[in-house]
């Protein structure tokens, strides 16, 4: 019983760190592809900036691997918390589908009007986001995290239901 449990508890560890590669690898791609204008290393130096503010800007590679190990703990802190989460959601909504488009929203709305704001991200006065922009980001947020983290956690709350 005792190293059923604890394959439990590694197979839940796996399980959380391959779901925060996944959804980190996906979303960071993704963000590129929208923003295929911009060089990379300005999209990692702005989630940098979140930290060291507008300096990031300036640094070189330093910031530039900061602002990916940033995107990386975040998008691993939102899979910890998904999956851990999961079976409840599942039980609340009863539709994987639908718990992968609320999660996308959710996060979107929790970067954006959470963590965001009270970062080092400098922001013009006044600047509001185009709602073209925000309906990207949640469908982004869908597509590259909601759903790759329903279809990992629910693979896994299968095996422990059978």
């Amino acid at each position: 019983m005792a190293a059923s449990i604890g394959q439990n508890q590694k197979s839940k560890l796996k399980n959380i760190l391959f779901a925060g590669f996944i959804t980190g690898t996906l979303d960071g791609l993704a963000t590129m592809l929208i923003n295929y204008k911009l060089n990379p290393a300005v999209i990692f130096k702005f989630i940098a900036s979140g930290a060291f503010g507008p300096a990031a800007f300036g640094g070189g590679t330093e910031m530039i691997v900061a602002g990916v190990l940033f995107h990386y703990i975040i998008a691993l802190a939102f899979s910890a918390a998904f999956y851990l989460a999961y079976p409840f959601f599942l039980n609340g909504l009863k539709n994987k589908y639908a718990v992968a488009f609320i999660y996308g929203i959710a996060a979107w709305i929790v970067m954006n009007l959470g963590v965001v704001p009270h970062s080092k991200i400098t922001m013009k006065a006044g600047y509001h986001i185009p709602v073209t922009t925000i309906l990207t980001g949640m469908a982004t947020l869908i597509i590259c995290i909601g759903l790759p983290l329903v279809l990992i956690a629910d693979k896994q709350n299968k095996k422990l239901s059978s």
